[in-house]
C-alpha cells in the first residue's frame, strides 16, 4: 500500500489522524491557510503547505489518499473550487479520498433517531452547505469517495473545562434537547481503518454511543473539577451568538452501528464520561 496521504484543510481531526499515522511510517502532507501554523504540523511529523496560496495540483495527482477537511464556504466548496479538474483527471488513480461531513444534514428530528438512510433534510444554511458540498463531490465519476459524517467533536482543547473553571459555562435548559458526540481519537481510529480497507461510496455516522442533553456534560464537568455546578439558564432567556443558538435548532439521537458493522469500529470513549475523564486525566499528567 501507498503509505502517503494528502490532508487538504488539516484541523483538528485530521491532526489527530496524522499523529497516528506518521507512527507507523505514512507521508502525511498537511495544508494550512495560516503561516502562523506551519510550525506546528510540521512539530508532529507531518510536512506542512500554505494552501490556497501555493498550487496543491501536483500533490492532488500524485497522493493516493487524500483527506478533505475543509468546510464549505458561501462559494462553495473550496477544494473543489479550485482544484476539481485535477482531482477528475486523477480519479481513476486514487486509492481513498475522505470527505468530513456533519451530522447536521439530517436536520432536526426532535430527539429521534437517524441513521446513513435518513433523508437528508438539514434546518440550517450550514447544514445545507454540506449537503451541497456532498453532493459535488458524489458527482465525480470514478473518485473512491469515503464521506463521515461527525457528531459533536470534543477532545483535548477542546471540550467544557475552560469555562467551568474560569465560571463562564452556563447549562441551558431546552426541553428534549439532545445531542450525539465523538472524541477527536475515535474519529481518527476510524479514519484509519477506513483507510487501512477501503470501500468505495460508503457514507458513514460517526458518533459515540450515548447521546445526551448539552447541560448533562457541562454538569459532569463541573463535578470532575470538584467545582459548583453552573447555574441553569432557559434556552429562551441565554444570551447567545446566533452561532451558539442554531445548534439548538436541531436535535437528534446518530446511529453509528454502520461503521461499527463494516469496518469493526467502536469508540474507544462510548459516551462523554469516559471521554471527558480521559481529557481530565491527560491534562493533569502534562501539569495543565
Amino acid at each position: 500500500m501507498d503509505n502517503r496521504l494528502l490532508s487538504i484543510g488539516h484541523g483538528y481531526s485530521a491532526r489527530a489522524l496524522a499523529a497516528r499515522l506518521v507512527q507507523e511510517g505514512w507521508h502525511v502532507v498537511g495544508t494550512t491557510r495560516s503561516a502562523d501554523k506551519m510550525a506546528g504540523i510540521a512539530a508532529t511529523g507531518a510536512e506542512p503547505v500554505q494552501w490556497p496560496s501555493s498550487d496543491l495540483r501536483s500533490l492532488v495527482a500524485e497522493f493516493p489518499n487524500i483527506l478533505i477537511s475543509a468546510g464549505p464556504g458561501i462559494a462553495g466548496d473550496p477544494v473543489l473550487a479550485e482544484l476539481r479538474d485535477t482531482i477528475v483527471d486523477a480519479a481513476p488513480q486514487a486509492r481513498w479520498v475522505g470527505y468530513l461531513s456533519t451530522t447536521g444534514v439530517y436536520g432536526d428530528h426532535s430527539g429521534g433517531w437517524v441513521d446513513e438512510q435518513t433523508p437528508l433534510n438539514p434546518s440550517t444554511a450550514r447544514g445545507q452547505a454540506r449537503v451541497d458540498a456532498e453532493v459535488a463531490w458524489q458527482s465525480i465519476r470514478d473518485l473512491p469517495l469515503h464521506i463521515f459524517r461527525l457528531a459533536g467533536i470534543y477532545g483535548p482543547g477542546r471540550g467544557p473545562f475552560a469555562k467551568v473553571r474560569n465560571g463562564t459555562a452556563r447549562r441551558i435548559i431546552k426541553q428534549g434537547q439532545v445531542f450525539s458526540r465523538i472524541h477527536v481519537e475515535d474519529i481518527a481510529s476510524a479514519l484509519e481503518l477506513s483507510l487501512n480497507a477501503p470501500s468505495r461510496g460508503a457514507i458513514y455516522n460517526l458518533c459515540d454511543d450515548s447521546p445526551a442533553p448539552p447541560e448533562d456534560v457541562i454538569g459532569y464537568a463541573a463535578e470532575l473539577l470538584g467545582v459548583p455546578v453552573p447555574p441553569a439558564v432557559a434556552f429562551e432567556d441565554a444570551e447567545m451568538t446566533p452561532m451558539a443558538r442554531s445548534f439548538y435548532a436541531e436535535s437528534k439521537r446518530v446511529r453509528n452501528d454502520h461503521i461499527k458493522r463494516e469496518l469493526g469500529w467502536s469508540p474507544h470513549y462510548p459516551d462523554y464520561r469516559s471521554g471527558l475523564a480521559a481529557i481530565l486525566a491527560q491534562s493533569a499528567g502534562r501539569g495543565a
